[in-house]
């Protein structure tokens, strides 16, 4: 098996495909010589990430497909790493990865990976493994890696440590315009695209989000807005030429640091919980007598102690 994850190891570095996906369903499941692929990674290595995120049905699927037709159509050999993340049912712990339908035009693009993810229960609008996996395409030979995170509103902000650059997709009916541009996720924009932009209400949308940006305290970057038309691929030229334009000044990603050590609290803490099975939990819960005397933290104690003395 080691001299296997070696060759993964070396094939993944040469821009093998299948070796990829390999690789990335071993530390996605972490299983035997996902350590050893992860300390294999060199992190100099510098791929852009563009991180595209938004509310349900702002129509973000359709705004990539867009971007992959635009950039392959203009230059054959450009290739692009697509991570895109579907939400985990809470009870089942499954998921639909409906993205593997939305982009099926491009499973037969030797220059196009899509990998879908499931959440897995994080709430942040990215898988809990999303890093690990990105880390792992950044090995690979890709010219962009774009990472599509699940719609989940104000709370979706966590990409902006992820993505050298942040696009947030909206749409004129978003809702209460005033409202909209309050909530956090309008805080982690480098770029706005107002999608859907044929339909009504899209100027004054617009022209809202402008008042907002102008309001604000001058950045090293000025914040773009971008109408587009995804479904038919209007505005997607100049939103290629905005984030070309971004990722051009090469800015420091200060969130990037925040990101990185809760990545490392979350490996220590991982490492330090890796013994405790929530299937197992929930077993010795069922066995117990749940009523009015049962005390949740006392239970947890308990079973932490347990788990120590083993």
């Amino acid at each position: 098996m080691a001299q296997t994850i070696k060759q993964y190891i070396e094939q993944l570095h040469d821009g093998n495909k299948l070796a990829l996906a390999r690789c990335i369903t071993i530390v996605e499941n972490n299983l035997v010589g996902a350590t050893e692929i992860l300390h294999s990674l060199n992190s100099k290595k510098n791929v852009p990430i563009i991180g595209i995120t938004g509310p349900p049905g702002a129509g973000k699927s359709t705004l990539v497909n867009a971007l992959i037709e635009t950039l392959t159509k203009n230059n054959s050999d450009f290739k692009i790493g697509i991570v895109a993340i579907d939400p985990t049912s809470p009870f089942n712990y499954g998921s639909l990865l409906g993205d593997r339908v939305r982009m099926a035009n491009h499973f037969n693009n030797p220059n196009i990976f899509i990998r879908s993810l499931a959440t897995r229960g994080s709430l942040g609008g990215l898988s809990a493994k999303t890093i690990e996996i990105t880390d792992v395409m950044r090995a690979s030979d890709f010219d962009y890696i774009i990472v599509e995170t699940v719609g989940v509103g104000q709370s979706e902000v966590e990409i902006v440590g992820l993505a050298d650059t942040t696009i947030v997709v909206l749409v004129p009916e978003a809702g209460d315009d005033v409202q909209a541009l309050k909530s956090g996720i309008m805080e982690i924009a480098d770029i706005f695209v107002v999608n859907k932009a044929d339909r009504a209400g899209a100027n004054t949308f617009l022209k809202n989000i402008y008042d907002l940006l102008h309001s604000q305290t001058k950045k090293e970057w000025n914040t773009t807005v971008i109408k587009t038309v995804a479904s038919k691929s209007e505005g997607i030229d100049e939103l290629i030429e905005s984030i070309k334009k971004h990722q051009s000044l090469h800015l420091t990603n200060h969130k990037k640091y925040q990101m990185i050590a809760d990545k490392v609290y979350t490996l220590i803490q991982s490492n330090r919980m890796k013994d405790i099975s929530k299937s197992i939990l929930l077993e010795h819960l069922q066995k117990q007598n749940i009523n009015s005397d049962f005390n949740i933290y006392k239970f947890a104690e308990k079973y932490f102690e347990e788990k120590k003395s083993k």
